[in-house]
């Protein structure tokens, strides 16, 4: 394959490689580990026999658009964030919070997120759309992430409430596995229509914005542990799983 080729391809698939210019730049090389993160293979950033091969055997849509920042592609049918949750509009990240409340969306978190999932489990719409973060106007966006709110949408599970709540107490409120699985399938959503790649700098947890972005987050650790799956006890083992399960979704 040419690098025309693959561009042409990871386009049509949905991972956004940039300009079609046969050149392997940046996003092209994002683009690449998001396709071979998809499909299970080492993730290089490099077109190996393995990824073409995978290349091969995917055989995108006919119908499905080129990928865009700025004109992202119809929500497919069945999806579970309606259509006028998703205003068209350039979105760069993910990142997926809880709210370190009840197993109810508050006044608060509505004002802080743009999507969250309560105890039922039910999508809840936040205050500000989703489009109020690519420039982020003064106290008119949803400001889910210290410092790093700009072109990324802030996802919540509204859980982890209570005093004492620790690694090892998750309280009156612990995450179920019902709310984690919305979680993916809704950031599975959104990644597909904004045409945003999951990689670990694109779709994290918030507990992973500062080790992974390197912005300071003053000791945040949403979310590093799951209370139905206590085996994934750091953020980066969390942050791993939400990738592979949202990129198994795409």
């Amino acid at each position: 394959m040419t690098t025309l080729e693959i561009q042409r391809q990871l386009a049509a698939l949905g991972f956004d490689p940039g300009p079609i210019d046969g050149i392997i730049g940046p996003r092209t090389r994002a683009a690449i580990r998001a396709f071979q993160t998809s499909r299970g293979l080492l993730v290089d950033g490099i077109v190996g026999p393995q990824t073409r091969a995978a290349f091969a055997a995917t055989r995108p849509s006919p119908t499905s658009p080129a990928s865009s920042p700025v004109a992202p592609s119809s929500p497919p049918a069945a999806s579970i964030v309606p259509a006028a949750w998703m205003p068209r509009a350039a979105m760069r990240r993910v990142h997926l919070h809880w709210t370190a409340g009840a197993y109810t969306a508050n006044g608060l978190d509505q004002n802080a997120y743009h999507l969250l999932i309560d105890g039922t489990p039910k999508l809840v719409r936040g205050k500000w759309p989703i489009s109020a973060n690519v420039t982020c106007p003064r106290g008119a966006y949803a400001a889910h992430t210290l410092n790093a709110n700009t072109g990324a949408i802030g996802v919540s599970i509204c859980c982890m409430g209570g005093p004492g709540v620790t690694m090892a107490n998750h309280g009156k409120y612990p995450m179920k596995r019902e709310q984690w699985e919305m979680a993916v399938q809704a950031v599975a959503e959104l990644c597909r229509f904004y045409s945003i790649p999951v990689t670990d700098k694109t779709v994290l947890t918030h507990a992973e914005v500062q080790p992974n972005l390197g912005i300071r987050q003053n000791g945040k650790w949403d979310i590093a542990t799951l209370s139905f799956d206590r085996s994934f006890d750091t953020a980066r083992k969390v942050g791993d799983r939400l990738r592979r399960e949202v990129a198994a979704r795409l």
